[in-house]
Protein backbone atom coordinates (compact mmCIF):
# COMPACT_ATOMS: atom_id res chain seq x y z
CA UNK A 1 0.00 0.00 0.00
CA UNK A 2 1.45 3.38 -1.21
CA UNK A 3 2.24 6.39 1.76
CA UNK A 4 -0.49 9.04 2.12
CA UNK A 5 0.57 12.18 1.51
CA UNK A 6 0.49 14.89 3.70
CA UNK A 7 -3.30 16.87 4.13
CA UNK A 8 -3.86 20.43 3.43
CA UNK A 9 -6.67 22.01 4.38
CA UNK A 10 -7.87 25.16 2.21
CA UNK A 11 -11.35 27.15 3.20
CA UNK A 12 -11.65 29.79 0.57
CA UNK A 13 -13.91 31.25 -2.05
CA UNK A 14 -14.45 29.83 -5.10
CA UNK A 15 -13.18 31.06 -8.60
CA UNK A 16 -15.45 30.00 -11.66
CA UNK A 17 -12.53 31.11 -13.79
CA UNK A 18 -9.94 28.77 -12.19
CA UNK A 19 -7.26 30.45 -11.64
CA UNK A 20 -7.63 31.64 -7.96
CA UNK A 21 -9.55 30.83 -4.93
CA UNK A 22 -10.47 27.33 -4.10
CA UNK A 23 -9.56 25.95 -7.34
CA UNK A 24 -5.98 27.64 -7.45
CA UNK A 25 -5.27 26.00 -4.05
CA UNK A 26 -5.82 22.84 -5.06
CA UNK A 27 -4.30 23.08 -8.49
CA UNK A 28 -0.77 23.93 -5.99
CA UNK A 29 -1.75 21.48 -3.33
CA UNK A 30 -1.76 18.62 -5.93
CA UNK A 31 1.59 19.89 -7.53
CA UNK A 32 3.32 20.42 -4.21
CA UNK A 33 2.60 16.58 -3.59
CA UNK A 34 0.27 16.88 -0.89
CA UNK A 35 -3.58 15.98 -0.76
CA UNK A 36 -5.75 19.34 -0.78
CA UNK A 37 -9.11 19.42 0.78
CA UNK A 38 -11.44 22.41 0.94
CA UNK A 39 -14.16 24.35 2.58
CA UNK A 40 -15.73 26.82 0.37
CA UNK A 41 -16.39 30.25 1.67
CA UNK A 42 -18.40 31.41 -1.11
CA UNK A 43 -19.22 31.08 -4.60
CA UNK A 44 -18.03 34.24 -7.05
CA UNK A 45 -19.08 34.11 -10.88
CA UNK A 46 -15.57 35.83 -12.27
CA UNK A 47 -13.50 35.21 -15.42
CA UNK A 48 -10.44 37.21 -16.49
CA UNK A 49 -12.48 40.30 -16.51
CA UNK A 50 -13.22 40.30 -13.06
CA UNK A 51 -15.52 39.35 -10.14
CA UNK A 52 -19.57 39.32 -11.52
CA UNK A 53 -20.95 38.53 -8.57
CA UNK A 54 -19.78 37.13 -5.19
CA UNK A 55 -22.41 34.34 -2.79
CA UNK A 56 -21.14 33.80 0.38
CA UNK A 57 -22.32 30.58 2.44
CA UNK A 58 -23.91 30.62 5.96
CA UNK A 59 -21.00 30.20 8.57
CA UNK A 60 -23.17 26.75 9.72
CA UNK A 61 -22.20 25.19 6.37
CA UNK A 62 -18.66 26.37 6.72
CA UNK A 63 -18.67 24.57 10.16
CA UNK A 64 -20.04 21.69 8.71
CA UNK A 65 -17.80 21.54 6.30
CA UNK A 66 -15.02 22.02 8.29
CA UNK A 67 -15.83 19.69 11.10
CA UNK A 68 -16.54 16.78 8.43
CA UNK A 69 -13.21 17.15 6.74
CA UNK A 70 -11.11 17.59 10.26
CA UNK A 71 -12.81 14.95 12.61
CA UNK A 72 -12.81 11.75 9.99
CA UNK A 73 -9.76 12.65 8.42
CA UNK A 74 -7.62 15.04 9.99
CA UNK A 75 -5.16 18.11 8.60
CA UNK A 76 -1.53 18.79 8.67
CA UNK A 77 -1.81 22.74 7.65
CA UNK A 78 -4.62 25.14 7.04
CA UNK A 79 -4.44 27.80 4.79
CA UNK A 80 -7.65 30.85 4.64
CA UNK A 81 -8.47 32.70 1.66
CA UNK A 82 -11.37 34.46 0.82
CA UNK A 83 -13.65 34.95 3.63
CA UNK A 84 -16.09 37.90 2.87
CA UNK A 85 -17.97 38.65 6.48
CA UNK A 86 -17.28 39.20 9.64
CA UNK A 87 -19.30 36.28 10.39
CA UNK A 88 -17.08 33.87 8.11
CA UNK A 89 -13.76 35.35 9.88
CA UNK A 90 -15.28 34.40 13.28
CA UNK A 91 -16.58 31.02 13.05
CA UNK A 92 -13.30 30.73 10.90
CA UNK A 93 -10.95 31.61 13.29
CA UNK A 94 -13.14 30.15 16.24
CA UNK A 95 -12.33 26.97 14.00
CA UNK A 96 -8.83 27.00 14.08
CA UNK A 97 -8.51 27.45 17.81
CA UNK A 98 -9.50 23.86 17.97
CA UNK A 99 -7.10 22.97 15.07
CA UNK A 100 -3.79 21.47 16.37
CA UNK A 101 -2.02 22.47 12.65
CA UNK A 102 -0.28 25.42 10.99
CA UNK A 103 -2.21 27.89 9.70
CA UNK A 104 -1.56 30.16 6.49
CA UNK A 105 -3.58 33.06 6.67
CA UNK A 106 -3.48 34.93 3.08
CA UNK A 107 -6.20 38.29 4.54
CA UNK A 108 -7.72 38.34 1.08
CA UNK A 109 -9.15 41.89 0.51
CA UNK A 110 -9.43 42.64 -3.50
CA UNK A 111 -8.94 40.48 -6.42
CA UNK A 112 -6.57 41.08 -9.01
CA UNK A 113 -9.08 42.97 -10.96
CA UNK A 114 -9.58 45.82 -7.89
CA UNK A 115 -13.09 43.77 -6.91
CA UNK A 116 -13.56 43.78 -3.28
CA UNK A 117 -13.92 40.40 -1.69
CA UNK A 118 -14.11 41.57 2.14
CA UNK A 119 -16.77 43.20 3.63
CA UNK A 120 -15.19 46.64 5.35
CA UNK A 121 -17.27 45.19 9.03
CA UNK A 122 -15.07 42.34 8.39
CA UNK A 123 -11.41 44.02 9.03
CA UNK A 124 -11.56 44.24 12.58
CA UNK A 125 -11.83 40.36 12.53
CA UNK A 126 -9.57 39.39 10.62
CA UNK A 127 -7.22 41.57 12.71
CA UNK A 128 -8.67 40.67 16.03
CA UNK A 129 -9.75 37.06 15.59
CA UNK A 130 -8.03 35.91 12.51
CA UNK A 131 -4.09 37.12 12.53
CA UNK A 132 -3.85 35.75 15.70
CA UNK A 133 -4.20 32.80 14.82
CA UNK A 134 -1.97 32.74 11.81
CA UNK A 135 1.43 30.79 11.93
CA UNK A 136 1.94 32.90 8.60
CA UNK A 137 0.36 35.70 6.98
CA UNK A 138 0.97 36.66 3.44
CA UNK A 139 -0.95 39.69 3.14
CA UNK A 140 0.26 41.76 -0.36
CA UNK A 141 0.36 45.67 -0.05
CA UNK A 142 -2.65 46.63 -0.69
CA UNK A 143 -3.79 44.58 2.44
CA UNK A 144 -0.90 45.65 4.45
CA UNK A 145 -2.62 49.13 3.91
CA UNK A 146 -6.09 47.78 4.51
CA UNK A 147 -5.64 46.63 7.61
CA UNK A 148 -2.99 48.80 9.10
CA UNK A 149 -2.88 51.68 7.31
CA UNK A 150 0.67 51.52 6.40
CA UNK A 151 1.53 52.25 3.18
CA UNK A 152 4.79 50.63 1.60
CA UNK A 153 6.06 52.75 -1.02
CA UNK A 154 9.96 52.08 -0.80
CA UNK A 155 11.36 48.58 -0.08
CA UNK A 156 12.61 50.22 3.21
CA UNK A 157 8.51 50.73 4.16
CA UNK A 158 8.34 46.82 3.82
CA UNK A 159 9.77 46.67 7.34
CA UNK A 160 7.40 48.96 9.06
CA UNK A 161 4.59 47.20 7.52
CA UNK A 162 5.94 43.85 9.15
CA UNK A 163 5.95 45.21 12.20
CA UNK A 164 2.28 46.45 11.94
CA UNK A 165 0.97 43.25 10.83
CA UNK A 166 2.46 41.27 13.64
CA UNK A 167 1.37 43.54 16.16
CA UNK A 168 -1.81 41.58 15.35
CA UNK A 169 -0.20 38.31 16.35
CA UNK A 170 0.72 36.14 13.38
CA UNK A 171 3.78 34.10 14.15
CA UNK A 172 5.38 35.55 10.78
CA UNK A 173 4.16 37.85 8.30
CA UNK A 174 5.49 37.68 4.66
CA UNK A 175 5.15 40.88 3.07
CA UNK A 176 4.64 40.78 -0.69
CA UNK A 177 6.14 43.31 -2.10
CA UNK A 178 5.58 42.13 -5.97
CA UNK A 179 4.05 45.43 -6.98
CA UNK A 180 6.75 47.43 -5.80
CA UNK A 181 8.91 49.56 -8.44
CA UNK A 182 11.90 47.11 -7.65
CA UNK A 183 13.18 46.93 -10.95
CA UNK A 184 14.40 43.60 -12.35
CA UNK A 185 13.20 42.00 -9.00
CA UNK A 186 10.32 40.97 -7.20
CA UNK A 187 10.70 41.55 -3.54
CA UNK A 188 9.21 39.79 -0.02
CA UNK A 189 9.95 40.15 3.20
CA UNK A 190 9.43 36.86 5.64
CA UNK A 191 10.06 38.07 9.49
CA UNK A 192 8.34 37.36 12.83
CA UNK A 193 9.92 40.20 14.25
CA UNK A 194 13.52 39.33 14.87
CA UNK A 195 14.82 36.81 12.17
CA UNK A 196 14.51 38.21 9.22
CA UNK A 197 14.65 36.79 5.36
CA UNK A 198 14.55 39.13 2.61
CA UNK A 199 13.25 36.81 -0.73
CA UNK A 200 14.35 38.15 -4.26
CA UNK A 201 13.06 36.61 -7.69
CA UNK A 202 13.86 37.44 -10.95
CA UNK A 203 10.56 39.79 -11.95
CA UNK A 204 9.06 38.34 -14.92
CA UNK A 205 7.51 40.90 -17.30
CA UNK A 206 3.92 38.68 -17.80
CA UNK A 207 0.76 40.30 -17.27
CA UNK A 208 -1.47 37.24 -16.29
CA UNK A 209 -0.69 36.68 -12.26
CA UNK A 210 -4.28 35.85 -11.72
CA UNK A 211 -4.65 33.51 -8.25
CA UNK A 212 -0.59 34.50 -7.30
CA UNK A 213 -1.43 35.52 -3.39
CA UNK A 214 -3.94 32.05 -3.86
CA UNK A 215 -1.25 29.92 -5.36
CA UNK A 216 1.84 31.34 -2.72
CA UNK A 217 -0.18 30.71 0.79
CA UNK A 218 -1.55 27.37 -0.44
CA UNK A 219 2.58 27.00 -1.33
CA UNK A 220 3.53 27.49 1.67
CA UNK A 221 1.04 25.84 3.47
CA UNK A 222 2.05 22.73 1.48
CA UNK A 223 5.70 23.01 3.10
CA UNK A 224 4.38 23.09 6.67
CA UNK A 225 2.43 20.38 6.21
CA UNK A 226 5.64 18.36 4.79
CA UNK A 227 7.30 19.72 8.29
CA UNK A 228 9.48 22.24 6.43
CA UNK A 229 10.22 24.87 8.74
CA UNK A 230 8.74 28.01 8.20
CA UNK A 231 11.64 29.83 6.70
CA UNK A 232 12.23 26.95 3.74
CA UNK A 233 8.46 26.23 3.32
CA UNK A 234 8.39 30.51 2.11
CA UNK A 235 11.85 29.82 0.37
CA UNK A 236 10.35 26.98 -1.84
CA UNK A 237 6.59 28.86 -1.88
CA UNK A 238 8.36 32.02 -3.33
CA UNK A 239 10.14 29.49 -5.99
CA UNK A 240 7.14 27.90 -6.72
CA UNK A 241 5.15 30.83 -7.55
CA UNK A 242 7.36 32.56 -9.64
CA UNK A 243 8.14 29.35 -11.89
CA UNK A 244 3.57 29.46 -12.10
CA UNK A 245 4.13 33.54 -12.65
CA UNK A 246 6.71 32.48 -15.66
CA UNK A 247 4.53 30.18 -17.11
CA UNK A 248 1.53 32.40 -17.06
CA UNK A 249 -1.02 32.43 -19.75
CA UNK A 250 -3.80 34.03 -21.42
CA UNK A 251 -7.01 33.49 -20.53
CA UNK A 252 -10.43 34.77 -22.22
CA UNK A 253 -10.10 38.72 -23.05
CA UNK A 254 -8.17 40.23 -19.58
CA UNK A 255 -5.76 38.92 -17.12
CA UNK A 256 -4.87 35.14 -17.25
CA UNK A 257 -3.77 32.86 -14.73
CA UNK A 258 -0.34 31.81 -13.40
CA UNK A 259 0.64 28.02 -14.43
CA UNK A 260 0.12 25.57 -11.82
CA UNK A 261 1.16 23.12 -13.81
CA UNK A 262 5.02 24.32 -14.35
CA UNK A 263 7.06 21.75 -13.31
CA UNK A 264 5.36 19.41 -15.74
CA UNK A 265 5.43 21.08 -18.85
CA UNK A 266 7.42 20.02 -21.57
Amino acid sequence: MTSRPPLVLTVAGSDSGGGAGIQADLKTMLALGVHGMSVLTAVTAQNSRGVQGVWELPAEAVRAQYRAVVDDIGVQAVKTGMLATAALVETVAELLADTAAPVVVDPVGVSKHGDPLLAESALDSVRQRLLPRATVATPNLDEVAQLTGVHVVHESDMRTAAEAILSYGPEWVLIKGGHLPTGDEAVDLLTDGSDEHWLRAPRHDNRHTHGTGCTLASAVASGLAKGLTVPEAVRQAKEYVTGAIGAGFALGSGIGPVDHGWRFRP
